[in-house]
């Protein structure tokens, strides 16, 4: 079990940045974050998740374009913003990934669980990203207030790649925190049955 002090760096005093200082992240860290979050479980093994990390001067003009107006100075600022992503040909990776059945028929004979199964799993896989990063010290900013479609069009033309949501990551600016917003109790968001 977690102590104290790792629950609240992963959950109840992490927060969502909305501001940077300016300390780059490592590329040994991205790698450690990445080697952290492939381990989390998704159906069938099928890890449709694909990251692309913005860093560089002209990867982040090339995603500016797509970002609304609240959105652009906080990512053009972060150390790192994170296209998590998913491949919606993920299956044609499952002989490799999930050996044990033919998984890949699942999946090629159904188009809506395909990308029924490509959304959920990726978004679950930008959470174990949320928390690899909160564990490994970084602070997080996701968001989903940009064009999928330009971001599609500008990163993932001619591929079987689709945007889901944006992760500034980096060290936050604790000046620009909003204030902590109020969570549902359990009675109001639990049953059990």
């Amino acid at each position: 079990m977690l102590d104290d002090a790792a629950l609240a760096a992963l959950f109840t005093d992490a927060r969502t940045h909305n501001g940077w200082d300016d300390r780059p992240i490592a590329p040994e860290t991205i790698r450690k974050l990445y080697e952290l979050v492939r381990m989390g479980p998704t159906s069938a093994n099928c890890s449709p998740a694909r990251f692309v990390f913005i860093e560089s001067a002209e990867a982040k003009a090339k995603l500016e374009p797509s970002l609304s107006s609240g959105n652009r100075e906080k990512t053009i600022t972060a150390p790192l913003t994170v296209i998590a992503a998913y491949d919606a040909a993920f299956y044609e990776r499952l002989p490799e990934l999930f050996p044990h059945a033919d998984a890949r028929s699942w999946f090629t004979s159904s188009p809506a669980l395909s990308e029924e199964t490509a959304f959920r799993n990726a978004t679950l896989q930008a959470g174990y990203l949320i928390l690899a990063a909160r564990a490994l010290g970084l602070d997080t900013g996701p968001m989903s207030g940009f064009d999928k479609a330009k971001v599609d069009e500008a990163f993932f033309a001619g591929t079987s790649w689709r945007s889901n949501l944006l992760i500034n990551l980096g060290h936050g600016d604790p000046s620009k925190l909003f204030g902590r917003l109020p969570r549902l109790s359990f009675e109001d968001a639990c049953v059990i049955a």
